[in-house]
Parts: structure tokens; sequence; C-alpha cells
């Protein structure tokens, strides 16, 4: 393993001087995993972060908790996992927000600026924020303080974006910058269609795009003199935003590019291999900040003078929109385990949104004129396995199930055992179904209002939703 260099001692527990504490910084971009530059993507074009990466630490192993975005938000601000919260359900809404890490900075003085996009499956609390506006266009606060950026421009709907929208997206790239299709690289599961590689190409170019946006922050840090005493959090918030990525439980829905950058504390060109994942984000920032953590957060912080070593990373998958699901997954630093707790329910399930990429269109048309190969067919089979579990170096894509595998039966079973653990541990809330859920009045109830239309009009049929019987929306009479 290697590990991060510091040089710095750091305060004990309790509150930092203000002169002495750090500024935050999070650049939050959508919809992408590791395919930068700096992790070696040969479709890549990635200038600044690569920049960002040779002048502080890259993490090869960190995860979200979630494939999926709003869920992984509401894990991210609180520092608890959504299982735990009962915010797991794709557009489910809490009822009562949980408190927020930033509640605990504002609390020790910092100032919280917090634009645009929140989306954490609970509303904001009035007030939780002292600015939601662009904190780029303006000065700086007069006091330490934690910034919050998010960039859209590589979500899954700019990928399909229309051709105006999309020639708005990427306006800055030069001709250099634009990836011919044909040559870009595509995943072993894919048809190799035109759509496809057009959609792949889109996905690359955006992401240049938000280099660009990247470098228009660390600018501003430097005008204002702020760059070396900013720590600076760059991460996507999820896998790439196409399918059999997003949404899914596997290295390509979960694990995400993320870079840290502090000038005198982090040594630059660090590289971090140790395991790392959302849950740890929020107490990794109190503790810098000199911030007591609360003991809801039991995430590890992964930056300072000491830190466990992290031996495993959770996430989970529930319902996505109108489409019912559960997914547990648990991941060491080499194998992944996953249990699906729904096996009768196909990979391929039918999702609206997620039904517009072309890249899904063309792979279900394929697979309906018989024309996909045996590794591209898995995700077309009619029931999932029980369980799955893989090795991630000798087969990043996760296509070969080692379940059966005898010579895997020792490490299937470690990992299974630490699911089961982590579940009770952490009070895992998906065996609780939905209606039970609203019912106790910790959600609230939005299938009815928000899925029952496009449930009924969906043109794949009644069974496009597998939902529960239960949380089928009634027509109404």
């Amino acid at each position: 393993m290697r590990f991060l260099y510091s040089v710095f001692v750091l305060i004990p527990f309790g509150l930092q001087a203000a002169e002495t504490r750090p500024n935050f910084v999070w650049i939050v971009t959508e919809d992408i995993s590791p395919d930068l530059g700096c992790y070696g993507c040969p479709d890549a074009i990635t200038p600044t972060l690569d920049r960002l990466a040779s002048q502080g630490a890259r993490f090869t192993h960190c995860y979200s908790h979630s494939p999926v975005c709003a869920p992984t938000r509401s894990g991210l601000i609180t520092g608890q996992y959504p299982t735990t919260m009962g915010s797991h359900h794709m557009r489910s809404q809490l009822v009562k927000a949980p408190p927020l890490f930033t509640d605990y900075l504002r609390e020790a003085g910092d100032y919280v600026a917090f634009p645009g996009k929140t989306d954490f499956n609970f509303p904001v609390p009035k007030g939780a924020f002292d600015s939601t506006a662009d904190w780029t266009k303006g000065p700086p606060p007069k006091q330490p303080f934690f910034a919050y950026i998010n960039f859209t421009i590589t979500h899954e709907s700019q990928v399909r974006a229309n051709p105006e929208q999309y020639k708005k997206n990427t306006q800055r790239l030069t001709d250099a910058q634009r990836r011919d299709p044909k040559k870009v690289t595509l995943p072993p599961f894919y048809p190799d269609t035109p759509e496809v590689r057009r959609e792949v190409a889109n996905y690359h170019e955006n992401i240049t795009a938000m280099d660009y946006l990247v470098e228009g922050v660390l600018k501003w840090l430097d005008e204002h003199k702020l760059s070396e005493n900013t720590v600076v959090f760059f991460l996507g918030d999820h896998g790439r935003g196409m399918p059999r990525y997003k949404r899914w439980p596997y290295e390509t829905g979960l694990k995400v590019p993320f870079l840290v950058r502090w000038p005198g504390h982090i040594k630059p060109n660090t590289v971090r291999d140790d395991l790392v994942e959302f849950i740890d984000f929020a107490p990794t920032i109190l503790k810098l900040a000199g911030v007591k953590i609360p003991p809801q957060m039991i995430g590890r912080p992964f930056l300072g003078n000491d830190y466990p070593e992290r031996k495993y990373v959770f996430a989970a998958r529930d319902r996505m929109d109108e489409t019912f699901d559960r997914i547990r997954t648990v991941r060491d630093s080499r194998y992944r385990y996953i249990r699906n707790y729904y096996p009768e329910l196909p990979y391929a399930q039918h999702i609206l949104y997620m039904d517009e990429m072309k890249t899904m269109q063309a792979w279900r048309k394929a697979f309906a004129e018989g024309k996909l190969n045996e590794v591209q067919k898995l995700f077309f089979a009619e029931k999932k396995p029980k369980e799955e579990l893989y090795d991630t170096e000798a087969d990043p894509y996760e296509i070969k199930n080692l379940v059966d595998d005898p010579r895997y039966a020792k490490k299937l079973q470690e990992l299974r055992d630490r699911l089961d653990q982590w579940e009770k541990e952490t009070k895992d809330l998906g065996s609780v179904p939905e209606t039970e859920l609203i019912k106790q009045k910790l959600v609230v109830d939005k299938i009815s209002t928000e899925y029952a239309e496009r449930i009924r009009q969906h043109p794949a049929g009644s069974k496009a939703h597998y939902l529960p019987p239960e949380l089928i929306p009634k027509k109404p009479e």
C-alpha cells in the first residue's frame, strides 16, 4: 500500500483557532467513473484535473455507497448510510432532514456556501447554509469556509443531449479535443454500434468540458490567494452515467475519481490505493476542522497523522425511480461480493429515464435481433443469480461470476459474513417495505404522486416497473 505523506500535526479534537483552520472546497461532478488522464484512461483529455492530481493525492480505490445520485448525496451531506436513515430509495423523501455535517462546521464558525443542486432525498432545512449563491462570482468569506460546487455538464442527460444543447456544453473544446467515435474504447458488455460509440464519445467530451469548469474554480482560489490554505476535494458522485454503470452496484457504478490537494500538507504526486468510501468524507472534514465527530457518523477519517485502514467498503441499490429492486454489496481490496435479494427480477429492468439513452435502446434492439455475444447477453438474463463474486483485478468489468468456484469458497464466506454484520450494525432498512416506512411517517408517499402516470404509460407494459404489488399505484376510477 502507498499512503498519504503528511507534514502536519493535527490539533486534538476541539475547536482550532480560526487562523489555523483550513478552508474546504468540494468540486463535485456527476455520473463519471475514473475516466481521467491521471487514471490512465486512453480516451481522456483532462489537463486541469491531471495537474490537480500531480499537486496532491490521487485515490485509486474510492467508492460511492450508492450507484445513483440522491442516495449518494444524502450520505455525503450527513455522514450516514442512506440505508440507515431511510433515504435509500431513489426519489423517495424523508419527512424530516437529519443533521448535516455542515451544521457542525457552522457551529464552529465556518461559513458554508452551497449553491445549486442539493438532491438529498430529504428537504433542505431553511437556513441550512450561509449562502446558496455561486461563490466563485464574488469575494471570499472573511472567516474559514466550506464551499461546494456541483457540475451537471457530465450528467447522464447530457450524454444524450440534443445537438443544440450538446454544442453549447462543449463549445470550449478545440478540434483536437473532439473524440472520434470509431476510436473510443467500449466496455465488453456493450454492442459495437454507431449509437453506442457516439454516446461514449459524448461522455468523454463532456468530461473535457467539465475540466474547463474546474480550471475556473482553481483560478478563483489562486486569484484570492487561498490555494495554500484550502483543502480541495474533486470527486464524481458515482459511476459513468450510462447503462450497466449508473444504477448498478458494480465497480462501473460505484468506483469514482477522487483527488485531494492541500499544499504543504499533502505531498505532490501522492497515490493512495487504500479503500475509501463516501461515508468517510464528513468525519474527515470535521476532523481537519478540529470539530468533534458526532456518534452517528461511523465513517473513518482518512486524512491526518493517524487513521485506521479500511478493510471493506459497502453499497446498496434499492428502488430506482419507478423500478423496484434490492441489492447489497461489499468489497475488500480485491474481491466484490453482491447479494441480489430479488433474483427473479432481471438486470435489464425498464426505467423510463434510463431507456431514453440511445445506448440502452441499441442494446435492447441488438438483443431482440439475436446479435449479442455471450458477454453482451448476460445483462438480458431472465433472472439474476442470488449471489455474485468477482475478482476485480483479473476481471475489472465483473463478467465472470466466481460464486460456484470452490477455490474462492473461503473468500465468499468471509464477504457474506461481513455483509451480514454490516446490515445488522447499520440497521439496514432495506428489508422494511416502503409502504411501512410511509406508514411510520419516516418517508413521504411519493410513489403514487410521482410515478403513477409514467408506470401506466410505460411502452413496455405493466411488467416494466417491477414494483411490489402493494406499491403499484391504483388507476383512478
